[in-house]
């Protein structure tokens, strides 16, 4: 076990700490900042599967990404936003 203290974890580790405490408990609606940023890829491989799964059981997930390569493998629909509001 690591028993380093939250501050002194990588950005890395505190992404994938916000997305394991965001999806326990099947949770029906999910929402992630950048939920890639700072993870190496097998971690992105894994942030991917725990979403699609959560998909499968019907969960609503909604992402805030800058990287549009990464939303349309993730996504279902993607909304562009600016200054607040959303882009028709």
């Amino acid at each position: 076990m690591d028993k380093r203290v939250y501050r002194k974890y990588s950005l890395g580790m505190k992404q994938k700490l916000g997305i394991a405490a965001a999806v326990m408990g099947d949770p029906k609606l999910v929402i992630l900042d950048e939920p890639i940023n700072a993870i190496d890829e097998s971690g992105m491989q894994n942030v991917r599967a725990i979403l699609h799964d959560l998909k499968e059981k019907g969960s609503v997930i909604l992402i805030a990404c800058h990287d549009r390569e990464e939303l349309e493998q993730l996504s279902d629909q993607i909304f562009k936003m600016e200054a607040g509001r959303i882009l028709t």
